[in-house]
């Protein structure tokens, strides 16, 4: 994996936590959910999010269909935030 690669994996991770802490306000998202990977493919076509959900497991598929409803809120928001000249598709993955 290239640096660069490596770099934008770190800034999109930091990001999107920001982002998923303070401006989603999706009920589905109340339980604790961490980033805990992210890996970017070489063109930066799209991004796999690996994320953690501590509850329990009735709840999981709740918390990444709420996620997965806010994917264009995300990209919109890291396009404005990161000035990269392509923004990823993200893909949520709970990681287990």
């Amino acid at each position: 994996m290239s640096v660069r690669i490596e770099r934008v994996n770190q800034l999109l991770q930091a990001e999107l936590s920001q982002l998923i802490l303070r401006e989603l306000n999706d009920p589905r998202l109340g339980s604790l959910l961490s980033i805990t990977q992210v890996d970017t493919a070489a063109d930066l076509s799209y991004a796999r999010v690996y994320v953690s959900i501590m509850a329990p497991s009735a709840e999981q598929a709740a918390v990444l269909q709420g996620l997965d409803s806010a994917k264009g809120f995300l990209w919109r928001q890291l396009r404005s935030r990161l000035k990269l000249r392509r923004t990823p598709e993200l893909r949520f993955i709970q990681d287990t």
